[in-house]
């Protein structure tokens, strides 16, 4: 492929090509090579037809040498035509260079399968651009962030404050808005690992917590909220365990002091509802009144902890509402069977 000069005059930039964010210091420093030991790499254009000519690639070494003032350039000039093969090499141009920003790719891809002039599928640019298909479409993924998000968004993992790598986003990505971007913000402000980002994430699928406590959490701090993290997924633990089993005989005597014969008897004999009224006292301890001075210990809980004690304190409370709630139904149904024999009864006589 032969490389020509060409007038600088004569050539325009794309304005539709993939590649918009150029970083000023780096610029700086390709123009400062150019003009010590010239262009070395040529840049790429196809004509337009009226004796100008348009950059398929090359735009920032094309910019370098403008500010330069040079009169012309090394130019290869492609006969492409089809805009489908131009936008696809441009990508691919940008791809082996450093700079080419995942938001870039990422809108650069989502035009290419949803822009009318192109409507290509996942499959195809996999082929085209020899990447795998979930790259592709974990970089679609990032345009669900708001723009204030987007600009944090840099290439690479390494893990810096105030910007955001891939990584760390796509553990967000299935959030509604509301969570997605305050999420993304505090990990970027926190500079918290994947690992920290996945727990985080998890937590706010859990459809156990309430949206209102949700929304309270978004206050906390990146560390604040993988306290919360533990301390919840504590909690299931423990509600998962299978309960020991433990029958209360009468109240006469306590379980522990009936020999174990009689106790087995009396299990076997009690009905299903007795066997979990007594599972459910013997896990129950007896009720002891806070003390003044343990209510008044309150006011000593961190800042950053009040929301997770707020949020066990709601769990305990919902927990225990549910228990009353059943059990004052079970003591109706009792005392209508009650009533039932005695009217029996008096009947009877």
């Amino acid at each position: 492929m032969d490389i020509i000069q060409i007038t600088t005059d004569l050539i325009d930039e794309d304005k539709d090509q993939p590649r918009y964010q150029f970083d000023d210091e780096a610029l700086q420093e390709l123009m400062k090579s150019i003009g010590e030991i010239g262009l070395l790499s040529p840049i790429k254009v196809r004509t337009t037809g009226d004796g100008r000519y348009k950059i398929i690639y090359g735009n920032r070494r094309y910019k370098a040498c403008k500010m330069l003032g040079l009169p012309s350039m090394p130019c290869i000039v492609s006969t492409v035509t089809d805009e489908m093969e131009i936008y696809l090499e441009q990508i691919a141009e940008n791809l082996t260079r450093e700079g080419f920003s995942p938001i870039e790719e990422a809108e650069a891809f989502n035009k290419l399968l949803n822009d009318p002039k192109f409507r290509s599928s996942t499959k195809y640019l996999s082929g085209k651009l020899g990447k795998p298909e979930s790259y592709i479409k974990n970089k679609c993924e990032l345009l669900k962030f708001s723009n204030a998000v987007k600009k944090l968004i840099v290439s690479g993992t390494e893990i810096r404050k105030d910007k955001l790598t891939e990584d760390q986003l796509l553990p967000l990505k299935d959030l509604p808005m509301e969570h997605r971007d305050p999420l993304a913000l505090i990990a970027a402000r926190d500079e918290l690992p994947v690992s920290d980002v996945k727990k985080i994430a998890k937590l706010f699928k859990d459809k156990a917590i309430s949206e209102s406590t949700k929304a309270k959490l978004l206050f906390k701090t990146g560390s604040g909220l993988l306290e919360t993290w533990a301390t919840h997924e504590q909690n299931k633990a423990e509600r998962a365990k299978p309960a020991e089993p433990k029958v209360a005989p009468a109240a006469a005597a306590p379980a522990a002091e009936l020999p174990a014969a009689e106790s087995t008897t009396q299990t076997a004999a009690a009905a299903p509802i007795e066997a979990k009224l007594y599972k459910l006292i013997s896990s129950i301890p007896s009720h002891s009144p806070l003390s003044s001075s343990l209510l008044a210990s309150v006011q000593n809980i961190e800042a950053a902890d009040q929301l997770g004690f707020e949020h066990m304190l709601d769990q305990l409370i919902d927990t225990l509402e549910k228990h009353l709630a059943e059990w004052n139904a079970v003591k109706q149904l009792i005392s209508a069977a009650s009533e039932d024999q005695a009217s029996g009864i008096s009947n009877n006589l």
